[in-house]
């Protein structure tokens, strides 16, 4: 299995360059204006054509108004969305595109029910619970509660940085990788030298 690694959290052009440059299989944008890592549509659209081609782009969305999620779409033709709240199945499949659905693991989540409710999803992107933060906040989870045989694949996240990434990954062997905070010089802004250590080790240990 080849692995696949997003950067997500993408915010200035010179990021999404070290991303792509670095071999980065998939970029990806915060439409969810309480992260620092959030982005305008007027931005993503403007980012999405700097992507080069075989780079897929990921639009992040938390609970986000119909409205809102088709109006990004119109601007910036993200390829997959991954959606980081509580949106039940039919929400995140309304918009007639690829979708992966973020699930943060307690020790009380069924992984097995989640892919069974999920089904029609590309993927479970498993983060860990931190009370009232949906996603980048950089703290792990017990990797052990993943459960074997799980129907969708899984794109890892959560806590990992290039010193984690390459133990991650041959501890879990998921489908992807998807890091934000972990390869930053500060909230929004990546540093290149990371992002390129975190590809490659990640690379390296699959």
């Amino acid at each position: 299995m080849s692995l696949r690694v997003k950067i997500c959290g993408i915010t200035r052009i010179e990021d999404l360059r070290a991303a792509c440059d670095a071999g980065a299989d998939a970029v990806g944008f915060v439409f969810y204006d309480k992260s620092p890592r959030h982005v305008s549509i007027e931005a993503a659209a403007a980012l999405l054509r700097a992507v080069p081609p075989f780079v897929q782009t990921v639009g992040l969305f938390v609970d986000a108004a119909p409205d809102y999620v088709e109006s990004v779409l119109a601007a910036a033709p993200l390829d997959l969305l991954q959606f980081h709240g509580d949106e039940p199945p039919e929400a995140c499949a309304r918009y007639g595109r690829p979708w992966i659905k973020a699930i943060r693991v307690t020790p009380g989540t069924d992984l097995l029910e989640c892919a069974a409710s999920y089904g029609a999803a590309r993927g479970l992107l498993l983060d860990a619970f931190v009370p009232g933060v949906p996603g980048g906040t950089g703290e792990r989870f017990d990797w052990s509660l993943i459960p074997a045989g799980l129907p969708l694949p899984v794109v890892l996240s959560g806590g990992l940085a290039p010193d984690n990434i390459a133990e991650a990954v041959r501890r879990v062997r998921p489908w992807a990788v998807d890091v934000s905070s972990g390869v930053e010089a500060s909230k929004g802004i990546k540093d290149a030298h990371k992002v390129a250590r975190f590809v490659a080790n990640a690379k390296e240990a699959s």
